[in-house]
């Protein structure tokens, strides 16, 4: 089986599935249901697959077309479509590997807005350090693409870097590239402190996880702990008067999340209870990708927190992917330029997806 028929399967699959979906939606008792929500939520993203198959079709139709053209006897209507088919044969495999990458998605929550939990490592303040550096990488990146990226949540060093950071970033595709960067990011530099050169290695850690809704994950509000306080900085300097800051703990778990980066008490409460939403879902996620690793464990986008992916040299003016085994340039990555990145990374994703396929 081609990768066309591998296609078609799979779209024909989704296609019963959308009938099933618009059926159910659009009966009048469906709005009173409770998985009502959820239903509407796996329609559209049945949409997003199938909207560029039509397109798909449509050009694959007009490149055959071309084809025949260029193979008959009209030499005028030859000589156009031989022109048009190098233009069309581009545009047909940019959409055969969009929709080939959406048939084989794997992740329900791919969709979703993205949390990105940057956190110090082994380093101490350098340590600290990086983790800024990668939350301007990830600003600028995000700004590259026309996302909105927020600082939700941040604890200072004293030396101006972070000891964690959170940032939200909303935008088509946020969570479907921005998951790639769960892992360990390893730092080699000189620090501005070190007076005999040498060189020091510092890391930090970052998860990635789906921004969720109540109808993703509803919390108990019954088994929250809610505290008010005052926001605090870095030495515990005062940075207003007002108790703004808000601690939620989940008294089962013990997770705990904070929230100060906002004047508006209200607003750092739905920070940070979106914050802890995500972090109990991130939970459940975990346990149900435990439960299938064995059925297709791949190194690239597995999600391994404690796995170490990415090296930033600053001497010698590289990164290194050790997912992809292969280098890029440190300036232009400083600046967020992390689609090369990114597109190899979907490249070896699709792949070993492919090769993993067993169509009956």
């Amino acid at each position: 089986m081609n990768l066309t028929e591998i296609l078609s399967s799979r779209v024909d699959e989704l296609l019963a599935r959308r009938q099933e979906l618009e059926t159910e939606v659009a009966s009048p008792a469906a709005p009173k249901r409770a998985n009502f929500p959820q239903k509407l939520q796996e329609l559209g993203a049945l949409q997003k697959t199938l909207e560029p198959w039509e397109r798909y079709l449509s050009l694959a139709s007009e490149l055959e077309e071309n084809k025949i053209f260029a193979s008959g006897e009209d030499e005028d209507m030859a000589e156009l479509a031989l022109e048009e088919i190098p233009a069309l044969e581009v545009k047909v495999a940019k959409l055969e590997e969009e929709i080939l990458d959406r048939v084989l998605e794997d992740d329900e929550d791919v969709d979703k807005p993205a949390l990105l939990e940057i956190r110090a490592g082994i380093g101490g303040d350098e340590a600290a350090l990086f983790v800024a550096d990668l939350v301007r990488i990830y600003q600028r990146f995000a700004d590259s693409r026309r996302w909105k990226a927020e600082l939700v949540e941040s604890s200072e060093s004293d030396m101006g870097g972070y000891k964690e950071a959170v940032l939200k970033v909303t935008g088509e595709d946020a969570f479907r590239l921005l998951r790639y960067e769960s892992g360990g990011h390893r730092v080699q530099r000189v620090p501005s402190t070190e007076t005999q050169g040498r060189i020091h290695t510092s890391a930090a850690t970052v998860a990635v996880m789906p921004e969720v809704e109540d109808v993703d994950f509803e919390l108990n509000m019954d088994e929250l702990e809610i505290t008010a306080m005052r926001s605090g900085g870095p030495g515990g300097q005062s940075v207003n008067k007002t108790s703004s800051a808000i601690r939620v703990v989940h008294l089962p778990t013990g997770i705990s999340v904070k929230c100060q980066v906002e004047k508006s008490q209200l607003r750092n409460k739905e920070m940070a209870l979106n914050l802890l939403r995500a972090r109990l879902y991130e939970i459940e996620r975990t346990e149900k990708e435990a439960a299938r690793s064995e059925q297709r464990r791949s190194q690239v986008g597995s999600g391994d927190r404690s796995q170490r992916i990415r090296t930033y040299n600053w001497p010698q003016n590289r990164v290194t992917d050790h997912r992809l085994g292969a280098n890029f340039s440190l300036e232009k990555v400083l600046e967020g330029h992390l689609d090369s990145i990114f597109e190899a990374l979907v490249v070896a994703d699709r792949q070993d997806k492919i090769a993993n396929l067993n169509p009956a």
